[in-house]
């Protein structure tokens, strides 16, 4: 059974304004040693202010998210080249502005950030353009030049850039990705539902996949099936927003039986 944590979503909702995000990035540029010097009580001293932001912004939340929060920060405040160690203000993803040598992968930097995307679970924007300029510039033929250790990077960050297109671009694994990435629960993706009606549903669906007798009869299935996805991921969308987090696993289930039925249907074509 789902297992619900205490009522707060991520780090980045706690904070949620732009004007402690705000607070936060000017302390950490006053760190920088390139930056101007500000009377501050917090300046050179990122423990003091962890522990005030903790007192004041989330006095509730979890050492361990504190702590994240904390090492993400100082990460972005640190951010350099291994290559060239030019310090960057901002997160190096893929390759170093400076140099452009390729970068080593990342992983606070999440797949939304790697499309240039904000965290929403409905996407509007087409990711296949995307996905091939960033493919394109991490292909063996582009990179063969490059030392051993920059190959390397190149195949990691390649490996999650298809990782990022294949959770993205599916309703259900995209669901997942970022109910786990913001959501207040912890689920288990293989839990299933045990209601009579849909179990017979998906049956039924079952043995018209087993029984088609040509292409054209499995292509129809599979648009029902992709009408059915739609609806569920809209449904989700709705519950997402509305924070009503067993909907939204509810439909994820649901949208479970639906894509396992696809995947029969694409075995059979």
């Amino acid at each position: 059974m789902m297992r619900r944590k205490e009522h707060w979503t991520s780090l980045s909702t706690l904070l949620g304004c732009r004007a402690i995000n705000s607070m936060a990035n000017r302390f950490f540029l006053n760190q920088s040693p390139s930056a101007p010097h500000v009377n501050s009580p917090f300046s050179g001293n990122s423990t003091l202010f962890f522990q005030v932001a903790k007192s004041y912004l989330f006095p509730n939340a979890p050492q361990s998210y504190v702590n994240r929060f904390y090492s993400e920060s100082l990460k972005r405040q640190y951010a350099s080249c291994w290559n060239c160690n030019t310090q960057s203000q901002r997160l190096l993803f893929l390759v170093c502005d400076s140099c452009q040598a390729i970068q080593p992968v990342d992983h606070s930097v999440d797949f939304f950030k790697i499309f240039g995307l904000e965290k929403n679970y409905e996407i509007k924007e087409n990711l296949d353009g995307k996905y091939k300029d960033w493919q394109k510039k991490l292909h063996p033929d582009i990179v063969h030049s490059k030392s051993e250790k920059e190959r390397e990077f190149a195949a990691q960050q390649s490996g999650r850039v298809i990782d990022a297109y294949r959770t993205l671009s599916n309703p259900r694994l995209r669901a997942i990705y970022i109910l786990k990435l913001e959501a207040v629960v912890d689920f288990n993706e293989e839990e299933t539902i045990s209601e009579p009606q849909l179990l017979a549903e998906i049956m039924e669906i079952r043995e018209a996949v087993e029984e088609a007798p040509n292409s054209n009869a499995l292509t129809d299935i599979q648009y029902q099936m992709g009408e059915k996805l739609q609806h569920w991921s809209n449904s989700f969308a709705n519950a997402f927003r509305s924070q009503k987090f067993e909907e939204a696993i509810s439909c994820i289930q649901r949208m479970t039986y639906y894509d396992r039925v696809n995947e029969e249907i694409v075995k059979r074509l």
